[in-house]
């Protein structure tokens, strides 16, 4: 006569039960538009000729690796998505992929992604690309995000660096231009993510990410927003003075910069109340359209450039 034991874990290989959309959300799609968009431009205010096949291939690979740091983010931080209600429906935490699924999709992307930039591009844009993922995933995700508030901070520059690779890819080099688009970007994301945690500070809290909200206070951060969109309003204008954009990329740079200043002036003053909530909501959205305005004046001079040189 046998015993069955009816509380015994079953230990038999689960099938997943993932779809198609379940990976495509696990690629990170809002993110990795923004970096393929900055990415772009970096490519495309690049010096000298580029192969049209070798352009869409280094855009692919950026994009590529842009979605394999998604996934494996998504990976080692299920078990803090689970607690956030902003991230508690992703496919991980929700059960439809598999840890162990998110983790080979990821490195699967990442190796072929820089492997295929590399080959085919050049190396310096491949080692950057890998420098790229291995700094998200490891130094932000897997360190700096639980144990700093200093997290956004430090770990922007991962964000900031898909037009550095672009402009590799492109030249083969390095230059101030893509250096400027760089440090936009790196100051930018305070900012925008620290609008952000102000109203999620109870998914934040719950989840003991230690967000600067959480850890030095909603005043403390306010005041910080302030000063890093001082500081990037300035960086962002000083391309044109110095000789490396033009002067519609400046007066644009000001304009939104005086957007972006009023925004964070109300996030600093208005601390209590619907007030607040809608200035840092309202910093939060007009910052993504701050940064993409920016870039994209200087993808829309190239274009318009390369129509008149074309008519002319």
């Amino acid at each position: 006569m046998s015993i069955v034991d009816h509380h015994a874990i079953d230990v038999s290989p689960r099938i997943s039960e993932a779809s198609v959309a379940d990976y495509i959300a696990l690629l990170k799609p809002r993110v990795m538009s923004l970096v393929v968009f900055t990415a772009l431009v970096g490519l495309v205010i690049a010096p000298g000729h580029f192969h049209p096949v070798l352009a869409v291939t280094s855009i692919l690979c950026i994009a590529v690796g842009a979605g394999a740091s998604g996934a494996l983010n998504m990976w080692y931080d299920a078990d803090i998505d689970a607690l956030m209600s902003r991230t508690a429906n992703r496919p991980v935490p929700r059960g439809r992929i598999l840890p162990g699924e998110a983790l080979a999709f990821g490195l699967t992307l990442s190796f072929f992604s820089v492997m295929t930039l590399g080959i085919l591009v050049n190396w310096l844009a491949g080692g950057l690309l890998a420098f790229t993922i291995f700094f998200y995933v490891v130094i932000y995700t897997m360190w700096l995000k639980r144990w700093t508030a200093q997290n956004i901070v430090i770990g922007g520059a991962a964000g900031a660096l898909p037009p550095v690779v672009a402009w590799a890819a492109a030249t083969g080099s390095l230059s101030p231009e893509p250096i400027l688009l760089f440090l936009i970007i790196f100051l930018w994301t305070p900012p925008h993510f620290w609008a952000l945690a102000l109203f999620r500070t109870d998914d934040y809290q719950r989840a003991n990410v230690p967000m600067l909200p959480n850890v030095a206070g909603p005043d403390a951060t306010r005041l910080q927003i302030l000063l890093y969109t001082i500081l990037l309003v300035a960086v962002a204008a000083s391309p044109w003075p110095l000789g490396y954009f033009s002067a519609i990329y400046g007066v644009t740079s000001l304009a939104l910069g005086a957007g972006m200043l009023w925004y964070a002036v109300r996030v600093y003053r208005y601390r209590t109340g619907s007030a607040a909530l809608r200035a840092t909501r309202g910093l939060f959205k007009f910052s993504i359209l701050y940064l993409f305005a920016l870039f994209a004046v200087l993808l829309a001079e190239v274009v318009v450039s390369a129509v008149v040189r074309m008519w002319s």
